[in-house]
């Protein structure tokens, strides 16, 4: 196979797997009626289901991305296609509710080495086809981003023609042609660490490891309130466990986490604290707006789903051209432009204060779209540039965490200020909240430079 068509086929590769994440994140909503009429359960007890996928992803995708670096990505990435197409294969045949859950996490863990795993292979792929990196991560950024919008779609389709155990099964022909098409076409990893299990367990932190996931699901399982009761004494626990993991790390001669390394890494640590922030006013939008249309305008989930339909093709569209963008004009700018353009379409929500036609809806969301194509590409960019090759895996990974650091501050922050509802009262707080967000983002990459060779 030629240089060219082998590029292209690796790039398809990755993407499929990558965006396994965002589908299955999604595809998951249009299915917890049926699973609580399955297994009797009540509407707290149905969203482990999700809880359990959104808190394997986020602590998993570091550590993916560390093993990524140590032992090479694309073992790595065939491990995770491998582990997703066998859990979802017997996910369908779970006996009760809690071991579904295990499988759900389990398939997030999978899911957590794609995309990390491709950002490393992304240098290597690029410097094989003598193009810039910015290309290959802008394909793979579409396909994350058309995923998590025909997530619901597809996901209905699924469950009304096959049932739950569909949301698995269509993951194991997707996992393991992702699998096939990484293995023959990506380029081969370099020489992994050698030496006596002994050692190699001694060197890869496994106390840090731990403490790291214990520290992170404790933080996360408080802010979402999953257990009322003990809310406050997991954070409690979860800031303790982390200041004994960075009390380890800076100690430890081969940490997870370099954190001397990562704080003296300004442009990096700027990029996570600034992709953090704009999540989070996505993440109003992406679940804010559907609540408003429902219970403000009356419209059924299905038109919903219909309406935020603009925003992924939006992105979508506005990725390439951020990419090309990016090389006349440089990451910096690009960035600014992004979060501008991102301040503008966050005001012109307040139109929705006083009206939710259908017209107006489709618009706003339609241009909501493009800053966040332009800021995911640009923000991914912005981390593959400031981290050092022999780290972008476990860079990448902190990269995604970020993302549901914001998802996780938007849902706290859309409960306290529509604490009764998503009405139009409420939407008005909700707008100014992401006014002042973006604020905060502009501020952090105003003042963001390039990382110096």
């Amino acid at each position: 196979m030629s240089n060219e068509p082998r590029t292209a086929l690796a790039v398809a590769g990755l993407s499929l797997g990558t965006a396994l994440n965002p589908l299955n994140s999604s595809m998951i909503a249009v299915a917890l009626v049926v699973l609580r009429a399955d297994f009797g359960l009540d509407v707290a007890g149905v969203t482990w289901v999700i809880t359990a996928f959104y808190l394997a992803s986020a602590a998993g995708q570091p550590v993916m991305g560390r093993l990524a670096d140590r032992f090479g990505p694309r073992r790595m990435f065939l491990l995770g296609m491998a582990l997703v197409a066998v859990t979802c294969a017997l996910a369908p045949f779970a006996p009760n509710f809690a071991l579904l859950c295990v499988a759900r996490a389990v398939m997030a863990l999978g899911t957590a080495a794609a995309y990390p795993s491709a950002v490393v292979m992304v240098g290597a792929i690029a410097a094989r086809a003598k193009v810039e990196a910015a290309r290959p991560l802008g394909r793979i950024q579409m396909a994350n981003t058309s995923a998590a919008a025909v997530g619901p779609v597809a996901g209905g389709l699924l469950v009304g023609l096959v049932g739950w155990e569909a949301l698995f099964l269509i993951n194991v022909p997707l996992a393991l042609a992702a699998l096939l098409i990484v293995r023959k076409a990506a380029p081969p990893d370099g020489s992994r660490e050698r030496g006596s299990m002994a050692e190699l367990l001694r060197d890869s932190d496994i106390p840090g490891i731990t403490a790291f996931i214990a520290a992170l699901l404790l933080v996360m399982m408080s802010a979402l309130n999953v257990a009322p009761d003990y809310r406050w004494w997991m954070l409690a626990a979860g800031t303790v466990i982390g200041g004994l993991f960075a009390w380890r790390e800076l100690r430890f001669g081969k940490p997870f986490l370099d954190l001397r390394l990562l704080g003296r890494n300004r442009p990096l640590m700027l990029v996570y604290l600034g992709f953090a922030v704009f999540s989070s006013v996505y993440y109003f939008v992406f679940f804010g707006l559907p609540q408003l249309l429902q219970e403000s305008g009356g419209y059924s989930p299905a038109v919903v789903g219909l309406l935020m339909l603009p925003l992924a093709a939006m992105s979508v569209v506005a990725t390439p051209w951020a990419v090309r963008a990016m090389g006349r004009f440089g990451v910096r700018r690009v960035l600014i432009a992004g979060v501008v353009l991102l301040t503008l379409v966050a005001a012109l929500m307040w139109l929705l204060t006083s009206t939710l036609v259908i017209p107006v809806v489709v618009v706003l969301t339609a241009l909501m779209g493009v800053p966040y194509g332009v800021l995911g590409i640009a923000t991914n960019q912005g981390m593959f540039i400031s981290s050092r090759p022999q780290e972008r895996g476990v860079a990448a990974g902190i990269y995604q965490t970020c993302r549901y650091v914001g998802a996780i501050t938007a849902t706290v922050m859309i409960g306290v200020f529509a604490s009764g509802g998503v009405h139009q009262d409420s939407w008005a707080r909700m707008v100014a909240a992401m006014l002042v967000l973006c604020a905060a983002t502009l501020a952090v990459f105003l003042v963001w430079r390039p990382r110096a060779e």
